[in-house]
């Protein structure tokens, strides 16, 4: 399960970020990406300074941006449309550069075996007791787990884009007038139809109903072949947020009570239990 990555410390005009290790590349990435954006698409995220190496951690120091993380209330049609800019700045970034800027595919990326990632997880032996409705989250952990083991009608992504991977609500930052991204350690090469399904089924964004799914889509336009690779791609990560809020896990321990059921209503809606 997820842990913390990285730690911030803060001046007036930069930001280092402290990795804790180098094992899973995670300043690597976020190097890479942020080079790679502020060559291609200045202005989406911070501009990179400089790398350091801190009592042996990597260091990747940046330029501090102005705004508030997003999270507070739902997104206006403004922040809404922005976000959508930002993102399709994202996907908008030429392949051939990508490739040539060395960026690897993101983590838990479409073709390095996410579905093989969740599903230990929620196989895990989890003390199913402690939920208010044992029974429904154990319906939906079944279904889900069935849903991994053969997921019918996804298709194969399409790599033709860097992303972002994590956009919980705090890595959007809002100055007014505009949408800017941060925290890319774990981005890199996607589909932007697996991104925008990781996106609207992130449980900081979805479970506080601060995003139109929908209108986001609409706002990035996605055409016919992507919508439908998103809609495949959602069970996923909805499976995944299911995982991370059952007992013992990381999101259970930061969520309100009953988070969890919720969670479990939803991936049977979208499993269509």
């Amino acid at each position: 399960m997820q842990t913390q990555t990285h730690d911030l410390t803060f001046t007036g005009a930069e930001v280092h970020k402290r990795f804790v290790s180098w094992d899973q590349g995670e300043a690597e990435r976020e190097w890479s990406c942020l080079s790679l954006l502020a060559e291609h698409a200045p202005g989406v995220a911070p501009r990179p300074l400089r790398r350091e190496i801190v009592d042996g951690s990597p260091v990747v120091v940046m330029e501090r941006l102005p705004g508030e993380p997003l999270g507070g209330a739902p997104l206006t049609s403004a922040q809404t449309a922005s976000l959508a800019d930002a993102l399709r700045r994202l996907y908008d970034v030429p392949l051939a550069a990508v490739h040539a800027a060395g960026v690897p595919e993101r983590r838990y990326g479409p073709t390095s075996h996410a579905a093989a990632t969740v599903r230990p997880w929620l196989a895990d032996d989890h003390d199913l007791a402690a939920c208010q409705d044992a029974s429904l989250v154990g319906e939906a952990v079944g279904a889900a787990l069935a849903w991994l083991d053969a997921p019918v009608g996804v298709p194969d992504p399409v790599l033709s884009a860097v992303g972002i991977a994590d956009l919980n609500p705090a890595n959007v930052l809002w100055d007014g007038e505009r949408c800017r991204l941060v925290d890319f350690e774990d981005g890199g090469l996607s589909d932007p139809a697996y991104e925008l399904a990781d996106h609207v089924e992130h449980i900081g964004t979805r479970l506080a109903g601060l995003l139109d799914a929908e209108h986001l889509v609409d706002a990035v336009g996605l055409d016919e072949a992507a919508r439908a690779r998103f809609a495949a791609y959602r069970p996923l990560w909805a499976s995944f947020w299911l995982a991370m809020l059952l007992p013992g896990n990381g999101g259970w321990r930061r969520n309100p009570q009953g988070s969890t059921e919720l969670q479990a209503r939803h991936v049977l809606a979208l499993l269509g239990g």
